[in-house]
């Protein structure tokens, strides 16, 4: 079983009537409510206002796969709660940040880099499998067209991945590495790109069996504790 966490800061779906009304249940809500079917998946939601902002070493160490979704409240979420995450994830966590969590606390300091893009809101996309053997990518075989998604541009700042999966191709014809893995320690993290708030981009099927793919992907091979580093080795 594995057992998966859906982090959302939830704030534009409580502010915005035209959001909420594309997701009523919340972000994390359509989230769940796909992944919940899987017979292999045990899924809970937590959110910013939460205690520990959701975010506690009780609930850490019993995810095996956190995904996030954040947008205008990075800056919200303590430092604190940001680096027990990204332990987490040294120590084998999955890590599957969505659309504009791309600039969340803990990919920016995980992967190093400013995560800067350029964006454009209300255009087309054409999702293209650049790598068709990867298991994210299964049951992907053609283009998934979005007929709105906000626009993600490069340059993307991030560093070299492990593996592009997918390319994005807008219809203002920028173009955008939309999907990318990489490891760091023991974890492994997979960046997604479409999932804007204004657009019910987790309904579409396709969309769907990306993310849950990710999950089984990304889901812990081997996981380590803290005592586990830096450790003398003494033999008899």
């Amino acid at each position: 079983m594995i057992k998966v966490t859906i982090w959302n800061e939830y704030q534009e779906e409580r502010q915005y009537d035209h959001v909420a009304k594309v997701y009523p249940k919340g972000i994390h809500g359509a989230l769940y409510d796909f992944l919940s079917k899987n017979e292999d998946m045990e899924v809970k939601c937590v959110t910013l206002d939460m205690k520990n902002q959701g975010l506690s070493e009780e609930i850490l160490n019993d995810t095996d796969v956190l995904l996030w979704w954040g947008h205008q409240a990075h800056d919200l979420v303590s430092d604190e709660a940001a680096k027990r995450v990204q332990q987490h994830i040294l120590n084998g966590m999955g890590f599957i940040p969505l659309h504009s969590a791309h600039y969340c606390k803990v990919l920016k300091e995980i992967l190093g880099t400013s995560m800067c893009l350029r964006w454009k809101h209300d255009e087309k996309e054409k999702l293209i499998c650049v790598n068709p053997s990867h298991p994210i990518a299964e049951g992907i075989t053609e283009p998934i067209i979005l007929e709105q998604e906000e626009m993600y541009g490069e340059y993307f700042d991030i560093p070299k991945p492990d593996e592009i999966i997918f390319l994005g191709w807008f219809s203002c014809g920028e173009v955008f590495r939309s999907g990318c893995t990489f490891t760091r320690g023991w974890g492994k993290i997979f960046y997604f790109q479409p999932g804007h708030e204004e657009y019910p981009i987790y309904y579409h099927p396709q969309i769907q069996k990306i993310i849950t793919n990710a999950v089984r992907w990304a889901k812990p091979v081997n996981k380590r504790n803290n005592d586990y580093d830096n450790v003398e080795v003494k033999h008899e």
